[in-house]
């Protein structure tokens, strides 16, 4: 028979956390949706972390990327079919013209709020140093280039360069 001798060992150390800071430092924002009510949210985000310091980068994929299209970027509006916040029957908002009428609509309160166009507010994030980029694989596959785009995006980027950029920092998906 053997006998096994167990002999007091010190403690087992126990590796520091890393560092996590207290505030944020860096967000970056992907902007998939090419309406209104789904390119505004990124923008306020973006608009909000540039107002208090924090660096920002804007994805812009799918159909999202109409927000820095040089031809649709001035006529994005408000889907009303099936969105479940206008609190519309779903029929209401299929009614033609209704899209347009409920665009019209809040652009008029934005103004009043001294919130600005989609054009406007791209350009001053842009202004702040935010990053503007655009999906590599959603330009594919819209058979988009970088000519299609207005000035401020900085480049057509993959996913992977798109995380290198993003890395340390925090991802918000609108």
């Amino acid at each position: 028979m053997t006998t096994l001798t167990v002999e007091p060992t010190a403690a087992p150390t126990v590796a520091p956390k890393a560092f996590m800071p207290a505030t944020i430092e860096k967000v970056s924002i992907i902007i998939s949706k090419g309406s209104l009510d789904g390119v505004y949210p990124g923008l306020i985000m973006a608009n909000g972390a540039r107002a208090e310091g924090i660096e920002a980068n804007l994805f812009f994929t799918f159909f999202g990327l109409d927000a820095i299209h040089k031809a649709r970027h001035e006529h994005i509006k408000i889907a009303t079919v099936g969105n479940p916040g206008l609190h519309l029957s779903t029929w209401l908002g299929g009614v033609p013209g209704m899209s347009s009428v409920m665009t019209h609509y809040l652009a008029s309160k934005m103004e009043k709020l001294d919130i600005p166009s989609i054009p406007e507010f791209v350009e001053m994030i842009a202004d702040t140093g935010a990053g503007l980029y655009a999906c590599k694989a959603s330009v594919d596959l819209f058979g988009l280039c970088k000519d299609d785009f207005i000035p401020q995006v900085q480049d057509i980027i993959t996913v992977g360069e798109f995380y290198e950029k993003a890395a340390g920092g925090q991802i918000i998906f609108t």
